[in-house]
């Protein structure tokens, strides 16, 4: 295969870029393939239609959310191929959480997990001597002006859903009964009270945005409560301020439970012309050796369990994954029908709505739900 050159498509940070850039020397030397990877920014990453990558790359990086895109538009190809039971058993088996069954739709295996991640908690550990454990101290630190939390679409949606789930009534896959009205209200009225009390900023930034900040010399910034787990933000070095993460801060006594879901993973497209080249790859970055392994060393954030076991991976990263663990493993999955992309950017843009203009929280729940039901019919929400 030496005459084999693929491209690939994943995000741009260090986290999404480095890793796919390190492993693919070490799989040209293994292999003779080629892989040439470019890069798109995370909003574009949420956003872009993956028909329009998939005729352009061989591999794609994608959020599980799209899967039932994917399925309707019949862009990416299957990973389950026959013949490779016994790997995918092992990929399965070291899934963090759900996210190797968070690819799999309609009876498919569409992609592999080779990045997990939720909403957890960022802080600063030369600030403070411990990260908050429950909803009051993080209140309490924001009257302080000690807080930040990434709103900016969809990043409000997910923070309206990690607060739903970890109140015991996480958002449900059903038209009509997506939010539980007074759940809803309720966590909106939560949304509201923390958003008075950090920079307005906020509603236009994401996690990037906020943990720049945190890190940066001279930020008075000591927690970001429920953001996505960056761990190059972890690794001494990286910037000038290290950041610790911790599981979410809790509301109520179920503890840290009900993030929703994020992380990427290894899709192959339907349109390549060296199909088998690509699903070789993704089954190998996949796995559990190269994800403890070059796959972490480089700098990114694996998908797989040996990995996050892995105490030299930890003594790296100040114990990243051990302690957000419980909250990954403990963490919802989105929606994932063909619709829900437009939904959630949608249902997104009036949640910052109701938050600027201090809309009723009934009346913006309400909102969700309609969306919801509309993002089935209408899968544009056109």
């Amino acid at each position: 295969m030496s005459d084999v050159t693929l491209k690939g498509m994943t995000w741009s940070h260090p986290r999404g870029y480095d890793p796919m850039v390190a492993c693919s020397v070490l799989w040209k030397q293994r292999t003779g393939v080629t892989i040439e990877w470019d890069k798109r920014s995370l909003q574009d990453f949420e956003s872009f239609p993956v028909e329009d990558l998939a005729r352009a790359y061989d591999l794609i990086v994608i959020d599980h959310p799209h899967v039932g895109q994917i399925t309707a538009e019949t862009c990416l190809a299957p990973l389950d191929v026959v013949g490779r039971e016994a790997e995918r058993a092992a990929l399965a088996a070291g899934s963090v959480g759900r996210s190797y069954p968070s690819y799999n739709w309609q009876g498919r295996q569409w992609a592999f997990p080779i990045d997990t991640a939720s909403q957890v908690q960022a802080w600063r550990p030369d600030m403070l001597s411990a990260a908050p454990t429950n909803w009051a101290e993080v209140l309490d630190l924001a009257r302080q002006g000690r807080v930040l939390l990434p709103l900016r679409p969809p990043h409000s949606l997910m923070v309206f859903y990690t607060l739903a789930g970890n109140l015991g009534r996480p958002a449900v896959e059903e038209p009509g009964a997506h939010v539980n009205p007074d759940m809803g209200s309720r966590v909106f009225e939560m949304m509201r009270e923390v958003a008075a009390l950090v920079d307005p900023a906020c509603l236009g930034m994401d996690p990037i945005d906020i943990l720049e900040q945190m890190a940066r010399s001279g930020s008075r910034i000591a927690c970001a409560p429920l953001i996505y787990g960056y761990v190059s933000y972890a690794i001494a070095g990286f910037r000038s301020n290290r950041l610790a993460f911790a599981d979410i801060p809790a509301e109520g006594n179920a503890g840290p439970v009900g993030s929703a879901l994020g992380g990427t993973g290894i899709a192959v497209s339907a349109f390549s012309k060296a199909r088998q080249a690509a699903i070789d790859f993704a089954y190998w970055i996949a796995s559990g050796e190269v994800q403890r392994g070059p796959y972490a060393s480089a700098g990114g954030q694996p998908g797989h369990a040996a990995a996050w076991d892995d105490a030299a991976v930890n003594a790296a990263t100040g114990n990243f994954y051990m302690d957000t663990r419980a909250t990954l493993e403990r963490a919802w999955v989105r929606p994932r029908h063909d619709g829900y992309m437009a939904f959630q950017q949608a249902a997104s843009d009036r949640i910052n709505l109701g938050l600027t203009e201090k809309h009723d929280a009934g009346r913006v729940v309400a909102d969700l739900n309609r969306l919801f039901v509309e993002s089935f019919r209408h899968p544009a929400l056109s």
